[in-house]
């Protein structure tokens, strides 16, 4: 009866965790500092958008193309996971065109010709009448948007009802949580670190190569339900971002954002509010009927870190001090978009470990 410790109860943590659990089996135990529920600098996954709006070229599109269909499924066919379908806009700006389109943000979401666009169902190129001025072009087709603070709570639900133990501790050493897995006092056969941006700082991992990509968002009850909108830049600075989308559920409509690449401040900078909602409102007039920033019904301002990589995403196997993980850390701003894909990638990694331990037996 193979064992497993899930390190990080974040949406990578806990969508491997549900992945795990659905094979006869298993024994998975989810180890984390912070929980669904919890709102805390250290953890990403609730303060993350969410949607689908894949970031990665072609040549990487693995996890986000293996992805979709579950968002959609979800989406289509379980309401209490707090995901809905909704229209985006994307928008590829005049000046960014000597780029490629291709930002900090992501390669590939604004590309002229993406691959996307042949797995999404209704995929259209924007025609010249539908764009503003600044615009160089568009494209409209419906995606989904999540809302964190239900879908969290769904996926830690689904995994307790199929048997995963949700235990908080803090772990100094990767090595150290395969000792905190439940099944009569036996270590973990596997540990998947699902650290996120804390993988820089755990023990027997140490990635440099991992750092902060802040985000400041304002998240406000002005609903904007049937069209989700993002800009391949601004007119503020490269690490200025344009996007709303309206979550699920009653979970009100994030504006956003910037992308400030080692940035580890937690607090919410007043000036970075205000020039946020005067972009949000200036390319959706209609969150306020026309009245400016002043007709905004703000909830909070919020500050999330995203986990991002030098390199890109981290999932492979090693030989840690005796225990062997799977790393799943490294997705940047793609997280829930790519979650499935990346579980789908981490159990075929965990297959290949208990294959290596059953040819020493």
């Amino acid at each position: 009866m193979p064992n497993f410790v899930v390190l990080g109860a974040g949406v990578s943590g806990l969508t491997c965790a549900l992945q795990l659990a659905k094979q006869e089996g298993n024994v998975v135990t989810v180890v984390a500092k912070h929980m669904p529920g919890d709102y805390d600098i250290e953890y990403t996954s609730p303060w993350a958008g969410a949607n689908f709006l894949p970031m990665a070229l072609e040549a990487g599109s693995r996890y986000e193309r293996r992805t979709w269909p579950e968002l959609k499924r979800l989406a289509a066919e379980v309401p209490e996971a707090g995901i809905h379908f909704q229209k985006v806009h994307v928008m590829r700006c005049k000046k960014d065109e000597p780029t490629g389109f291709r930002l900090a943000l992501s390669d590939g979401l604004f590309a002229p010709d993406p691959w996307y666009k042949a797995v999404v169902d209704d995929y259209r190129e924007l025609p010249a009448s539908e764009l503003p001025a600044h615009m160089h072009s568009g494209a409209e087709w419906t995606s989904v948007c999540i809302n964190t603070t239900m879908y969290l709570c769904w996926l830690a639900g689904q995994c307790a009802a199929r048997g995963v133990v949700l235990k908080r501790a803090v772990v100094g050493h990767v090595a150290e949580a395969a000792a905190l897995a439940e099944g009569g006092g036996r270590r973990a056969d596997v540990v998947i670190n699902a650290t996120g941006l804390l993988a820089c700082r755990l023990g027997g991992v140490m990635d440099a190569a991992v750092y902060p990509a802040r985000g400041q968002t304002v998240l406000v009850r002005n609903e904007n339900a049937n069209t989700m909108y993002v800009a391949s830049g601004t007119d503020d600075g490269a690490d200025q971002l344009c996007y709303t989308m309206t979550r699920a559920a009653g979970g009100g409509t994030i504006l956003g954002g910037t992308y400030q690449k080692g940035n580890w401040d937690p607090n919410p900078d007043p000036n970075t509010a205000v020039a946020i909602m005067k972009r949000a409102v200036e390319a959706q007039p209609q969150l306020t009927g026309g009245r400016g920033i002043e007709g905004l019904d703000i909830i909070r301002h919020g500050v999330g870190l995203r986990p991002a990589r030098e390199g890109g995403v981290r999932i492979e196997k090693e030989l840690i001090d005796g225990v062997w993980v799977v790393h799943n850390y490294g997705h940047a701003g793609w997280g829930y978009q790519g979650s499935y894909g990346c579980a789908e990638h981490v159990l075929e990694l965990v297959d290949e470990i208990v294959a290596i331990t059953k040819s020493k037996l």
